[in-house]
């Protein structure tokens, strides 16, 4: 019997082991979907999220739940923003979120660790 392989791929983000991250946990998938040019986290923030910025990634956020008082530090911009909200944030911003919300967080090209920079006090 000859098996076709799928010519999709289905991730179930509760499966996926959490990394932390200067933001909180970061369940991480699709980096190596020859597919896809990138990878997409669903990231729980931590109420003490780091300033951080990357070099060469481009991070689009899409916020699916946040306390209504919840923000961003965009640069030197506190931005407040809501369920439903999207932020592209280029290589350089400096950016964090302020308050605990949950996030999917699509990163172009594949996430790579190495290319995330935390900003010091």
């Amino acid at each position: 019997m000859t098996v076709t392989p799928k010519r999709y791929r289905i991730v179930d983000f509760d499966r996926i082991a959490g990394a932390p991250c200067p933001c909180g946990v970061s369940r991480r998938a699709l980096a190596d979907e020859p597919a896809f040019p990138g990878s997409i986290h669903r990231t729980e923030i931590a109420a003490d999220a780091k300033l951080h910025y990357h070099q060469r990634l481009t991070e689009t956020y899409y916020v699916l739940k946040c306390g209504s008082d919840a923000k961003m530090q965009l640069d030197d911009e506190i931005v407040p923003i809501r369920p439903g909200m999207c932020i592209v944030i280029p290589p350089g911003v400096r950016h964090r979120a302020i308050g605990a919300m949950t996030v999917l967080i699509v990163v172009i090209p594949a996430f790579d660790p190495k290319d995330e920079v935390i900003v010091e006090g």
